[in-house]
């Protein structure tokens, strides 16, 4: 069977499906977890081009959203797995505050209302 708009073959969403639920949850989390922390450090002007990908607007949605995925699923996935995760969000929540030219309140920055104030 092909995709009728680019004579390519359509996916095999059955084989796709049986993929997925063959991965263990703790990757699942710890992937996303990972491209978001990479997505928000490349917002944050830490990519090699820097500046030119700095937008703190996109970092503090994805740190937020980083922060709540391992608060939420800490537990789930044990310390072994959650430990780094902490430690890379505290390294973009500081990173964070230094690019802010207005530094958020303790607590009120990225993330924070799930982590508690970053210093």
């Amino acid at each position: 069977m092909s995709d009728a708009n680019s004579g390519q073959p359509a996916p095999d969403f059955d084989r796709m499906t049986r993929d997925i639920a063959d991965v263990p949850a703790v990757e699942v989390i710890t992937t996303v977890a990972v491209h978001l922390m990479s997505a928000a450090a490349v917002n944050l002007g830490l990519a090699e081009e820097g500046p030119q990908h700095k937008d703190l607007d996109e970092a503090r949605k994805l740190i937020s959203a980083l922060a709540g995925l391992i608060t939420a699923s800490a537990t789930e996935i044990s310390s072994f797995h959650a430990a780094p995760l902490r430690d890379g969000l505290k390294s973009l929540q500081l990173a964070f505050r230094e690019a802010s030219a207005v530094p958020d309140e303790p607590g009120q920055g990225p993330g924070e209302k799930f982590t508690g104030p970053v210093f």
